[in-house]
């Protein structure tokens, strides 16, 4: 089907899905999910990554110090 510049992404997408069969729908329906945790894990590496490199100027004895009255 031509793409229809009126039609917003979401309408687009449900139509060519709609044309397909149940089977190639569940696909489409397992690789949006695949996105979607791709984008939570994405996110959750960079938190990871920071905290190691963080780690390194917060894990020394003078940062123990300095917080040890707290």
């Amino acid at each position: 089907m031509p793409y229809n510049l009126a039609m917003s992404t979401p309408d687009l997408i449900q139509q060519e899905v709609k044309e397909l069969p149940e089977a190639l729908q569940r696909e489409v329906y397992d690789f949006v999910c695949f996105l979607k945790s791709r984008t939570v894990d994405d996110a959750f590496d960079g938190l990871m990554a920071s905290e190691s490199v963080l780690a390194r100027d917060w894990n020394t004895p003078e940062e123990d110090a300095a917080w040890a009255n707290l």
